[in-house]
């Protein structure tokens, strides 16, 4: 059941509290039913929703197949800050809440909160990127 969470949460998207809290609902009698207690040891489905999410712009930054028509409209920022890291993208202003909470627009505002630690070694391979941003304890806002 958790892989099947896991994995569909990107193409679900969530952005509404009683969707995210039905879904943490359906983890927690999961992890009940697995082990037998209440208290799984497990990632909260949140924190591994949203590194999946920053996993996929990773994808789409390096230009990866099924992600390449959306790594095409990213956009480098107007400017870059003093704490800001390289990689930064350009959030685009949308007039509708379909497009305002879309993957890619709230992904970026995820991205662009990124430590530079994370973002060191930017061209690498998307199972190294994936584990230093799961290795940052804090890196996922």
């Amino acid at each position: 059941m958790r892989l099947i969470l896991e994995y569909g949460s990107l193409s679900w998207d969530l952005y509404r509290e009683g969707q995210i809290n039905v879904l943490d609902y359906v983890q927690k009698k999961a992890a009940k039913f697995a082990n037998h207690m209440n208290d799984s040891g497990w990632e909260i489905l949140p924190q591994c929703r949203k590194i999946a999410c920053i996993c996929a712009l990773f994808k789409a930054c390096t230009g990866e197949q099924a992600w390449k028509s959306i790594g095409d409209r990213l956009e480098g920022p107007y400017y870059l800050g003093k704490d800001d890291h390289d990689c930064k993208i350009r959030a685009k202003k949308q007039r509708t809440h379909i497009l305002k909470y879309s993957f890619v627009n709230r992904t970026i505002k995820l991205w662009n909160q990124l430590p530079t630690e994370v973002l060191a070694t930017f061209p690498c391979k998307s199972h190294t990127f994936r584990k230093s941003v799961k290795g940052k304890g804090k890196a996922v806002p």
